[in-house]
């Protein structure tokens, strides 16, 4: 009987010695740590991410895109009357007992001071889309919201959600006696009203949340959250495999064939919102020659580029609009036709003896960003273009003053993320060239203004759809961007790990209260 007992100790003491995850922490292996804690001034999707773990909106997406309630008690529609019949105005009623933090009450006047704040001149908003289409907005109450739109806009609807340029209720009893908050100590050390509060930010290795306990919704089931910041593809499969992550968001592509061989995981895929393109940036000299835009369109062999460093897993893309949205276009993709591409790039004045000189840009957190772009470089060498290639951590090459926002770049090789919305016009009307916004292709085309405008200003499907169509077979034509794909996400989640939901859009992070370790 003695030896039963020793020998059942021995198993209990072995499983035990096995376990490498804590129950109530979870830790995330994150390619990237965010550019700023403050979404008014955040590019990464990083910002996007823990965003929603620290802050309330008035909307919140779920995992499939569909808006929820947060703070606001409803989303507006013109059925319920949060949105009046002609479009101009929204009404939203507000959580009572709602609080940040330190306990001080969340109300109508932190959205009120968030809405300044954007447009105030002396801070450094990243893009003001949409809440520059507000004519005026105020608070019969502190848990009533009133919003007066210049015209009827559908950006307006996607700034009161997350992500983006929709920034939450930011702390009005901590900001509003500054002048401006480019550089206020919240955008690193932030108070929260949201799930979580942070306890430490040690960069370039991890942000560490713990439960906030004045969580509207009640405190999170973990007891620690644990954003671990692994820019290197191949050490965040090896921290999977020895069980140091519980998470692995995203997969990189040359990982998940590795999948299969780890146990005590499950791998999770869907088609997600992040779009991969080649950006053009026209402002540069040889790049305003559409013949040139046109040529690299031409000039690489796309299905294979996918097919071979992406192991064909996405789904490859004609345009920025999600191919399951109700406005996505029907385009035909860019034929692979080198002979038409030299022959432009001769027309344009290069050649292999005398080529064009361009440098590419990506992030380096992911080994086939450099994969796909010493393929670019070898399939345009040939053809009269010298490409050689800088790499940057996502924080500096999404940064305000980084190569995208400044313009210092030739070509970009990165990411985007869509919200549900198809509203697009921030990446490609004119008004939103840097500083003022994300055009940082430089496009500017009265034609894409004018449909872009259109198709926002009114809440009627089949006449977005329509101005949607016109407005990518133009943006086809002009080459301001080649889209690559539509990414198919992979997620490696320990099985001790649940509620963790992956999203099509925005944020894994939009469920981050139901989470658990067990």
């Amino acid at each position: 009987m003695r030896r039963l007992i020793a020998a059942l100790a021995l198993v209990v003491l072995c499983a035990c010695a096995r376990q490498t995850w804590m129950p109530g922490v979870l830790r995330l292996g994150e390619r990237d740590e965010p550019d700023s804690l403050n979404l008014m001034f955040g590019h990464s999707a990083a910002t996007d991410e823990i965003d929603a773990l620290l802050f309330t909106h008035l909307l919140r997406f779920n995992a499939d895109g569909e808006m929820i309630p947060d703070l606001a008690l409803a989303v507006p529609t013109t059925r319920n009357g949060g949105i009046s019949a002609d479009g101009r105005t929204i009404t939203l009623h507000l959580r009572h007992g709602v609080t940040w933090s330190d306990g001080a009450p969340l109300t109508a006047a932190d959205w009120l001071f968030t809405y300044h704040a954007v447009l105030n001149p002396r801070n450094n908003t990243k893009s003001d889309y949409g809440w520059d289409e507000i004519a005026s907005a105020g608070a019969p109450d502190p848990y009533t919201l009133v919003i007066h739109l210049k015209k009827p806009d559908v950006a307006v609807l996607g700034i009161l959600g997350m992500g983006g340029q929709a920034y939450p209720p930011l702390p009005a009893h901590l900001l509003a006696k500054l002048p401006d908050i480019n550089d206020a100590p919240f955008n690193e050390h932030p108070i929260s009203s949201g799930p979580f509060i942070l306890q430490a930010w040690n960069h370039g290795n991890s942000l560490i949340f713990v439960p906030n306990p004045h969580y509207w919704r009640g405190p999170p089931k973990l007891k620690e959250l644990i954003w671990q910041v692994i820019p290197d593809s191949n050490s965040l499969l090896a921290a999977l495999q020895t069980h140091a992550i519980d998470v692995y968001p995203t997969v990189d592509v040359n990982a998940v064939a590795a999948l299969g061989d780890i146990a005590g995981i499950r791998v999770v895929h869907r088609t997600i919102a992040n779009w991969r393109h080649l950006g053009i940036n026209m402002s540069k000299p040889g790049l305003s020659d559409l013949r040139v835009r046109q040529a690299i369109a031409l000039g690489i062999d796309w299905k294979r580029l996918n097919d071979t460093v992406y192991h064909g897993y996405n789904r490859l893309a004609v345009s920025d609009i999600f191919p399951g949205s109700w406005a996505a276009p029907k385009l035909p993709p860019y034929a692979y036709d080198p002979q038409r591409a030299r022959s432009l790039l001769a027309a344009a004045g290069y050649t292999q003896a005398h080529p064009l000189h361009l440098g590419v840009a990506a992030t380096i957190s992911a080994k086939s960003n450099e994969d796909a772009e010493l393929v670019m470089q070898a399939e345009l060498r040939p053809l009269g273009i010298a490409l050689s290639i800088h790499n940057y951590p996502a924080s500096l090459l999404f940064a305000q003053d980084g190569p995208l926002y400044k313009g210092t770049y030739d070509l970009e090789w990165s990411i985007d993320t869509n919200a549900p919305d198809p509203d697009n016009a921030g990446n490609w009307n004119s008004a939103f060239i840097p500083p003022n916004g994300a055009n940082t292709s430089w496009l500017r085309d009265p034609l894409v203004d004018r449909l872009s405008a259109a198709a926002a200003a009114t809440f009627d499907r089949t006449t977005r759809r329509r101005l949607y169509q016109q407005e990518e077979e133009r943006i086809r034509e002009l080459v301001p961007a080649v889209f690559f794909y539509w990414e198919t996400g992979y997620w490696a989640i320990g099985d001790h790990v649940h509620g963790y939901e992956p999203a099509a859009y925005l944020a894994d992070t939009w469920n981050a209260w139901e989470w658990s370790v067990k």
